[in-house]
């Protein structure tokens, strides 16, 4: 069951860097066809600010001639070339006000947020800055003196906030990614009713410096996009350790699993009596079932949705009050009155209750911690219900609530979380489900994601994705891997699980045998490096393809427990001189009456493993 429903008019990232690198598209051409599809889109209220023609054409130029200086190597220098883009308005960019959709709060930074700088650095197109719930205080997209953000297709349902100018400015095709922020699920809320991807990463992954903070503890950048795989390629530039944010931390990669996920779904889903929506979710959890998870577990959400109370019925509430500071008092009348009366509930709360609720929130972490034992990833609808515009402008902090279910609990247990589209609703609306596994399991959720969003839409890149985990964050050791472990081969699995990255393909230095061991499973190569005194005119050295991968430190001991003798671990010295760690063996596995076969001569395993599959192929055809 596919559809192709994206108004992606402006293409993926891999889409463009395609154009680019053909010469099919120039960066001056990119700004001009995304200033037409903006006039033709005509959704003012999506926009605060917008960079003016003339810096983007400026830009334009810019990575013209960055295009001309780097050549081939242009996307290794700046792999989101061209691409254009927009920020939340709590996000600052260099001479441009930041408002949080309150005027009487503008100021003009002097420098980008961090995140900016990496999209800039990584070659991106800023097109501007975009409307939000003010002070990213709700979950609707309506609290916002430059108006109401409409849904894409459907003007009179409400597009999801606070990220709502991000996430429409995104589906309606007038930038292939933004930036919001999530708090209480501000990223994906917007995702879900304007059926996009919304990427909430591991609390700390991504740098908060030069963000308005809602909640300063809790507060995540997010990513909206049409898929997946642009979703993960954003996320690969912004994963960077800020030591001059003081809640940015390095975040320890999970990996990937070496076996099937262990799915978790709601034992009892609340809709708010919405039976479209509660038909959507099933008819996507059919389709799921049929195809990734067969016997999903039924989980008991009481400790997440307890988690959810304490952070607007709670003193959590006081951390949006400390983010203001004097603003607060001095301004009252310019703060909408939705959201000041959200923020002045922080006077009900005492330092007592702060302390009280820190101690019920770590014991219902523990009961999540204890659900995470059995599942790998929970699934979720993304949201209970779709409510009108009209709606909640009669009833704003019930209806506002409502979508917080499934999403106000993610940060403040300290999870990840991925929206993705799904089964649409049967008034044609869209919806989608959220992904939420630990700290650290964002690959985790991205494979997935891409995998269950290639079910539902024909032009999602899932195929993009598996072997990209983020940049590492934290001790790692490079190892020199040659024969079931290679990508592709029996053992890749364990170095997935462990969280490592494909780094290059190459050779060792040219002293080295390759032997097949006999009676291996699956079979695996022995890699032997010979004195030269050794060396056989009959049976010579020679450099044998290997490739690197960079994994955790904190993993490397367990995967070596794994390694079975004669095989082992050591040193493997490379044709560029250098030295890594990397799979070896013992010589006396190979001496003569061993049953080892010398493959030396083929160079590496997989053209050796190439050799045995041709007589095979030559048989079938004859």
């Amino acid at each position: 069951m596919t559809t192709t429903g994206h108004n992606r008019t402006i293409g993926s990232i891999r889409e463009l860097a395609a154009r680019y690198a053909s010469g099919a598209l120039t960066p001056t051409q990119c700004v001009e066809e995304t200033l037409k599809r903006i006039d033709a889109v005509d959704r003012p209220e999506v926009w605060i600010h917008r960079v003016s023609a003339e810096d983007l054409y400026a830009r334009a130029a810019q990575l013209e001639a960055l295009q001309a200086d780097a050549g081939d190597a242009l996307f290794v220098h700046a792999p989101l070339f061209g691409v254009p883009f927009a920020v939340k308005d709590n996000i600052d960019v260099a001479g441009m006000p930041t408002t949080a959709a309150c005027p009487a709060f503008a100021y003009t930074p002097e420098e980008s947020a961090f995140v900016v700088q990496c999209l800039l650095a990584a070659g991106a197109i800023l097109i501007g800055k975009t409307n939000l719930d003010q002070f990213a205080t709700g979950l609707v997209g309506v609290r916002s003196p430059h108006g109401a953000v409409r849904q894409v297709e459907f003007p009179g349902r409400v597009s999801g906030g606070s990220s709502s100018g991000s996430a429409v400015a995104v589906a309606a095709g007038c930038v292939a990614f933004s930036l919001g922020t999530d708090t209480a699920g501000s990223g994906r809320v917007p995702a879900g009713f304007n059926e996009l991807v919304g990427l909430k990463p591991s609390v700390g992954l991504v740098s908060k410096r030069g963000v308005v903070p809602a909640c300063r503890s809790l507060d995540c950048v997010s990513i909206f996009a049409h898929d997946v795989a642009d979703a993960w390629a954003v996320l690969n530039q912004l994963a960077v350790f800020d030591p001059l944010d003081s809640f940015s931390r390095p975040v320890p990669a999970l990996g990937l699993s070496a076996r099937p996920l262990r799915i978790g779904v709601p034992a009892s889903a609340e809709f708010y009596g919405d039976t479209l929506a509660a038909d959507a979710f099933h008819a996507t959890l059919v389709t799921l079932r049929e195809h990734l998870a067969p016997a999903p577990a039924r989980i008991d959400l009481t400790p997440f949705t307890e988690v959810s109370a304490l952070l607007y019925d709670g003193p959590w509430v006081a951390e949006r009050r400390a983010a203001l500071g004097g603003f607060f008092d001095t301004h009252r009348g310019a703060i909408d009155p939705v959201v000041g009366g959200v923020i002045e509930k922080a006077d009900q709360y005492s330092a007592v209750d702060a302390f009280a609720a820190q101690y019920r929130l770590a014991e219902l972490k523990r009961q999540a911690e204890a659900v995470f034992d059995d599942i790998d990833v929970l699934i979720v609808p993304t949201t209970p219900t779709h409510p009108t515009i009209a709606a909640v402008q009669a009833n704003p902090v019930e209806l506002n609530s409502q979508l917080g279910y499934y999403t106000n609990f993610v940060n403040l247990l300290d999870l990840c979380a991925l929206a993705v589209p799904g089964v649409r609703r049967g008034d044609g609306l869209p919806a989608g489900v959220t992904l939420i596994a630990p700290a650290g399991a964002d690959h985790r959720l991205a494979v997935l994601g891409a995998q269950i969003q290639a079910l539902f839409f024909a032009d999602a890149h899932a195929a993009d994705l598996p072997q990209r985990p983020l940049p590492m964050q934290e001790p790692s050791i490079m190892l020199a891997v040659v024969g079931a472990h290679l990508r592709g081969q029996p053992l890749n699995g364990q170095l997935l699980q462990a969280g490592a990255r494909f780094v290059e393909a190459t050779q060792t230095a040219p002293d080295y045998r390759l032997y097949a061991l006999a009676g291996t499973t699956p079979p695996k190569p022995a890699l032997i490096r010979m004195p030269d005194d050794l060396r056989e005119t009959t049976s010579p050295n020679r450099s044998i393809a290997v490739e690197l991968w960079q994994m955790p430190l904190r993993l490397f001991g367990a995967l070596v427990a794994q390694v079975p003798a004669p095989l082992g671990i050591g040193t493997v010295r490379l044709a560029n001189g250098f030295s890594v760690q990397g799979f070896i063996c013992e010589p006396a596995a190979v001496a003569p009456g061993s049953g080892a076969v010398d493959i030396t001569h083929f160079g590496g395993w997989l053209a050796y493993l190439a050799s045995l599959a041709a007589p095979a192929a030559a048989a079938v055809s004859c």
